[in-house]
C-alpha cells in the first residue's frame, strides 16, 4: 500500500468514526423540556471541524443512511425513513449543511483560529435552525413564531456551547497531531 492509500484509509476510518459518534450522541441526552437536549449537534460540529467540509458532510450523510436503513441512531433510538421525513427531519438534513460549514473553517488551517471557528460555527447553527424550523413549520402547519419558539429558542444556548466545545476539542486534537491527514 502506498502512503496515499493509507491516508485514504485513515480518512475513511475517521469519517466512519464521526458518523458513529453522531449516532451515539442521540443517546447522550439531558431530559429537560418536551424535547430532550442531545449531544448530536456537538458531534456534527466536531465532524466538520475535524474532517473538513466534504468528509464532515459525508460523515453526517453516513449517519443519515444508517438511520434510514433501520439502525436506531436517531433521537430516542428511532430509525427509518418516516423519522427522516417527519417533523424533525429538517434538523437532520440541516446537520449536513452544519458539518459542511464547520468544515469550511478548517480549509487551509491545521489549527482553526477562534474567530474563524466561532464565525463558521454560528453560520452552522443558523443553517440548521433555518432548515429545521422551516421544515417543522410546514410539517406541522405552525406559525413562524411558534416554530421558532418550539424548534430553536430552547436549544440555542445549549448548541452555542456545543459549537465552542467542538472547536476546543478540534484545536486540542490539532495541537497534538491527532487530526486525520495531519502527520
Amino acid at each position: 500500500m502506498s502512503n496515499n492509500s493509507l491516508t485514504d484509509l485513515h480518512m475513511l476510518v475517521w469519517t466512519a468514526l464521526m458518523a458513529a459518534t453522531i449516532g451515539a450522541g442521540a443517546y447522550l441526552i439531558v431530559p429537560i423540556g418536551p424535547v430532550p437536549i442531545s449531544m448530536q449537534p456537538f458531534f456534527v460540529f466536531l465532524a466538520g471541524y475535524i474532517l473538513g467540509p466534504t468528509r464532515g458532510a459525508m460523515a453526517v450523510g453516513l449517519y443519515l443512511l444508517a438511520g434510514t436503513i433501520g439502525l436506531p441512531v436517531f433521537a430516542g433510538g428511532k430509525s427509518g425513513l418516516g423519522h427522516l421525513i417527519g417533523p424533525t427531519g429538517g434538523y437532520l438534513f440541516g446537520f449536513v449543511v452544519s458539518a459542511l460549514l464547520c468544515g469550511l473553517a478548517r480549509r487551509g488551517d491545521v489549527v482553526i483560529s477562534w474567530f474563524k471557528g466561532i464565525a463558521f460555527g454560528a453560520a452552522a447553527l443558523l443553517a440548521v435552525y433555518a432548515i429545521g424550523s422551516t421544515w417543522l413549520k410546514f410539517a406541522l402547519g405552525m406559525e413562524w413564531s411558534k416554530a421558532w419558539m418550539v424548534g430553536v429558542v430552547p436549544f440555542l444556548p445549549w448548541d452555542a456551547v456545543k459549537v465552542v466545545l467542538a472547536l476546543v476539542c478540534s484545536r486540542y486534537l490539532a495541537k497534538f497531531s491527532f487530526l486525520p491527514g495531519q502527520r
